[in-house]
């Protein structure tokens, strides 16, 4: 939450980023020069109770903010998720370097944008995202009363470059899922769980979040909660229902006996979405070896490490694109596309058609030829040149003459 380019710089004059000042005092009245401090000053005694005061107070507003993405904005798990965490380490951050809430300055948010970007090497996209974070965060504190400003809303957010998605061919996802060693539980549910991916174009998060019951191997489809909350169906092929009926009979019983989880029956093969399993509540389709469900991060990291001992890319995410690039490659529309990615705007859907440079050519093949010149004496006749004495030939009768051409 890497592009093509160098970072731009960030943020843009006037703003500048503040270097981190560890030994900032906490706001308040300070002592004047040469003289006591004020009798409303807090003694140095107190200071780290303050300041532990402060820290508390900060994580409150946190939550407060996270409960509200959910339920007035209706933000998806997984995105309260990534405001949280970007948020813990600027507030990590803040507590280190004596920032607090009430009075942290334009420079001092900038300052640790930067710090975010060199130490954990964020590209232009990410930065912008931990922008969009800081932002919200200090509306949503103003809102609260806490300060009357927004000093975030000074920060530029970096421009970001439309990058092409990373697109593998057969014979390398081949490689991918042939990597997975099936000598156990595990391997048998990550070959489900990545032929499944591939066969439907999931997303990792609609993955994570199927249930037992949202499969109906009698129609081949998938009931699939993507962003925002949407539910949308999603089509499978034999060859992921073979390995999820076998992961279903063999390795997760297994799994949830292990980690104690319930509902572990398959799903039914008659009725759409008719396999809640056993116990209550739904069961999770792809769990761990906790019996729990599994999580976006450990399929990214059981992805990656698969995708090493391939020498492939190591995005889970690349399975989807090579979904939609081979569907493209084998004749399908970009509507068409569009459904079974669960794309709301077409124009997310186009920037496949630039994968390949090969379907641009085929389109380039069968279509541009038409208005060249090679086709125009299939459009119209030639025109009959006129003759050299410089007189135009008379014109014929028309059939059933009643008229004269003109001399």
């Amino acid at each position: 939450m890497p592009g093509p380019g160098a970072p731009e710089p960030f943020p843009a004059e006037p703003i500048s980023a503040a270097p981190c000042a560890s030994a900032r005092p906490a706001p308040g009245p300070s002592a004047p020069a040469g003289g006591a401090a004020p009798e409303n000053a807090p003694r140095a005694e107190n200071a780290p109770r303050i300041e532990n005061a402060r820290r508390l107070e900060a994580r409150r507003l946190l939550d407060r903010f996270c409960s509200r993405l959910a339920a007035v904005r209706r933000c998806s798990p997984a995105t309260v998720e990534t405001y949280r965490g970007e948020l813990r380490r600027f507030l990590e951050y803040a507590g280190e370097c004596g920032l607090w809430l009430e009075s942290a300055a334009p420079q001092e948010l900038a300052g640790y944008v930067s710090h975010r970007r060199e130490s954990a090497g964020l590209d232009p996209r990410s930065v912008a995202k931990a922008v969009s974070c800081l932002r919200s965060f200090f509306r949503f504190a103003a809102e609260e009363g806490l300060r009357p400003d927004n000093p975030a809303s000074l920060l530029e957010r970096p421009s970001q470059r439309r990058r092409l998605p990373e697109a593998m061919d057969r014979e390398t996802v081949e490689r991918v899922l042939g990597a997975i060693d099936l000598g156990g539980a595990l391997g048998v549910r990550d070959r489900a769980l990545f032929e499944m991916i591939y066969s439907s174009g999931l997303r990792v998060s609609e993955a994570a979040g199927m249930n037992v019951r949202d499969v109906d191997f009698g129609e081949g489809i998938a009931r699939v909660r993507g962003k925002g909350s949407k539910e949308r169906v999603a089509v499978f092929g034999s060859e992921a229902s073979a390995w999820l009926r076998r992961y279903l009979d063999e390795s997760r019983p297994a799994l949830a006996r292990g980690g104690g989880a319930a509902g572990s029956g398959a799903a039914s093969g008659s009725g759409a979405f008719g396999g809640a399993g056993r116990g209550s509540g739904p069961a999770a389709l792809f769990i761990g070896k906790s019996g729990k469900r599994l999580s976006r991060k450990g399929i990214w990291k059981n992805y990656a490490k698969y995708a090493a001992l391939a020498g492939a890319g190591s995005r889970v995410h690349a399975l989807r694109h090579s979904f939609a690039t081979g569907l493209l490659q084998g004749g399908a529309d970009l509507r068409t596309v569009q459904a079974l990615l669960g794309h709301s705007d077409l124009s997310t859907t186009q920037i496949y058609t630039h994968v390949d440079a090969s379907l641009l050519k085929e389109s380039h093949r069968r279509y541009l030829p038409r208005l060249g010149k090679g086709r125009l004496s299939e459009m119209a006749p030639p025109l009959e040149k006129a003759p050299l004495s410089g007189k135009a030939p008379p014109l014929e009768r028309a059939p059933g003459g009643g008229g004269r051409g003109r001399e």
